[in-house]
C-alpha cells in the first residue's frame, strides 16, 4: 500500500469526522500495488446510516482530504444503504484493502 501511516490516519480521522465511527474506508486502486508508480488515491467510504447528498458528501470528504494531505488527485465512491449497486463497489470490496 502506498500510503504512509499519517496518511492513513488523517484518512480515517477525516471519514469519522465527517460521516461517524461507524463509517468504513478502503483503498483500491494503483495505490494498493506496491510494485505501481503515480495515481490517484481511491477510496470506497461505507456508511451505515442514509446520507442526503451523496455526490456532494464525497466532494467534501475529497476536498478536506486533498487540502490535508497537499496536492493529490482523490476519488471517493460513497456508499449508503440506498446507493444502488454499482460493478465498482465489489471491485473496491473484493481488492481494497481496509485502512
Amino acid at each position: 500500500m502506498r500510503l504512509s501511516e499519517d496518511e492513513r490516519r488523517l484518512i480515517r480521522a477525516k471519514v469519522a469526522e465527517l460521516f461517524g465511527p461507524g463509517a468504513r474506508v478502503r483503498l483500491f486502486g494503483s495505490r494498493v500495488d506496491d510494485a505501481a508508480r503515480g495515481g490517484d488515491i481511491d477510496l470506497l467510504v461505507e456508511v451505515p446510516e442514509p446520507v442526503g447528498n451523496r455526490p456532494a458528501a464525497a466532494a467534501r470528504l475529497a476536498a478536506e482530504l486533498q487540502i490535508a494531505l497537499g496536492d493529490q488527485r482523490i476519488d471517493v465512491v460513497l456508499v449508503d444503504p440506498h446507493t444502488p449497486p454499482a460493478p465498482v463497489h465489489e471491485v473496491a470490496r473484493r481488492t481494497g484493502v481496509p485502512l
